[in-house]
């Protein structure tokens, strides 16, 4: 093999890594951002509606009726989110204010811009103000 047909393989080689490393960073925020992405209030009612309407072919009579079903299940289930997202906010500030306590200065220091990484990394992520992950002050 002569040196300009191996460069070529190697350039081909390193092409095709790097076009694989761009698709799967582009599905990967793709997915990450449809499932941490922020909530759209109905989303889930809708989503119902549209699949069982295309999967069962309802009439506009049966829709009419289970419509009602199909909200209140959405209403429900966007407030167990909201209930979940808020004890687990609170399990965290409580093991932050515990965890603070056993650190020096300087960790403590640290512990904090830690958390406001964090906490600036689910703001780009949702898109929109998250919820204050406040940790109680030491």
């Amino acid at each position: 093999m002569n040196s300009a047909l191996k460069w070529k393989l190697i350039a081909g080689f390193l092409l095709v890594f790097i076009a694989g490393g761009v698709t799967g960073a582009f599905v990967a925020a793709v997915t990450t951002r449809h499932l941490l992405g922020p909530p759209h209030h109905g989303v889930a009612a809708e989503r119902m509606r549209a699949r069982l309407q295309a999967e069962l072919n309802l009439t506009p009579e049966q829709m009419k009726k289970i419509s009602p079903i199909i909200d209140r299940t959405g209403t429900e289930l966007e407030q167990i989110r909201m209930e979940t997202t808020r004890r687990v906010h609170d399990t965290f500030a409580e093991s932050h204010r515990q965890i603070s306590e056993d650190l020096t200065p300087e960790q403590k220091a640290k512990f904090e811009e830690l958390r406001r990484r964090h906490q600036r990394w689910l703001h780009r992520m949702h898109r929109r103000e998250a919820p204050e992950l406040e940790s109680p002050a030491p």
